[in-house]
């Protein structure tokens, strides 16, 4: 009894180890709301600084206060990560002041509908710059970082349209696809630099961007009719696999994009 109570602590030591984020700085765009605000709060719970980016101001302070009031460490900038040299300077100052940026979630993101023969050029701008050019340069200008100190975790975000077609999302599912392959190209580029470079791919979620689609009854029974678990994603289902792959326990995985959908691309 004695042995299997010894066995059974050093167990649970183990796995906090592994996942346990204190120390770690962690900038996450996006991170205000919807599912970008989900991962905030988990790598926060997990004990790391978080640093959370995005234009709304009000969003962004709200969020801080939950974190901060919870006993977290949440900062925050309201710019737009387009904007290259006033996010070069927001990384500088927090490199500065904690001497690591440690972990990087892309999750700022977003979505226009239209059929393909429709689809206006600015809205076809706007989804690929936002979804897969912000990714590149946010990315660009946090890696020399990690490089300092030949440690990094990158959190891209795909989804499941990385792996399927859907109508009328053709801006979309094109920014998701190159997502999944733009991870598996700086995962291997930068593994010698001790920078793991994964991604999460969710299913369907009811995030503020996406409660239009789930008042269509009958675009939710098709939803339900794909997911086995027979349940719509909740932004709290995405915290254990961002804090797993921000974490040590994922150490050994890089370049690999995780689904979170409920069984989806398996049906």
């Amino acid at each position: 009894m004695i042995l299997k109570s010894y066995t059974s602590k050093r167990f649970e030591v183990t796995i906090k180890l592994l996942f346990n984020l204190e120390g770690k700085t962690a900038i996450i765009t996006g991170g205000s709301r919807g599912l970008g605000k989900a991962m905030t709060q988990a790598l926060s719970e997990a004990g790391a600084k978080v640093a959370i980016i995005s234009r709304t101001e009000s969003e962004l302070e709200k969020t801080a206060t939950e974190i901060n009031s919870s006993g977290g460490n949440c900062t925050y900038q309201a710019l737009d990560i387009m904007n290259r040299a006033d996010f070069q300077a927001f990384v500088d100052r927090l490199y500065e002041e904690n001497g690591s940026v440690d972990i990087l979630i892309n999750a700022a993101g977003v979505n226009k509908r239209h059929s393909f023969l429709d689809f206006p050029e600015d809205d076809w701008d706007q989804v690929v710059n936002t979804n897969l050019k912000s990714v590149y340069q946010v990315s660009q200008v946090v890696i020399p970082y990690m490089q300092k100190n030949n440690y990094g975790k990158i959190i891209n975000i795909a989804s499941l349209t990385s792996e399927i077609g859907l109508p009328n999302m053709a801006a979309y599912v094109a920014s998701k696809g190159a997502i999944s392959q733009f991870t598996k190209a700086l995962a291997v580029e930068f593994a010698e630099s001790g920078i793991n470079v994964n991604a999460i791919g969710p299913g369907y979620f009811k995030t503020e961007l996406t409660m239009p689609l789930f008042k269509d009854e009958e675009k939710v029974a098709w939803m339900m009719s794909r997911i086995p678990l027979k349940k719509i994603g909740d932004p709290d289902d995405l915290k254990g696999a961002a804090v797993f792959l921000a974490s040590g326990a994922s150490n050994y995985i890089t370049g690999q994009t995780i689904y979170v959908d409920g069984g989806w691309l398996i049906s």
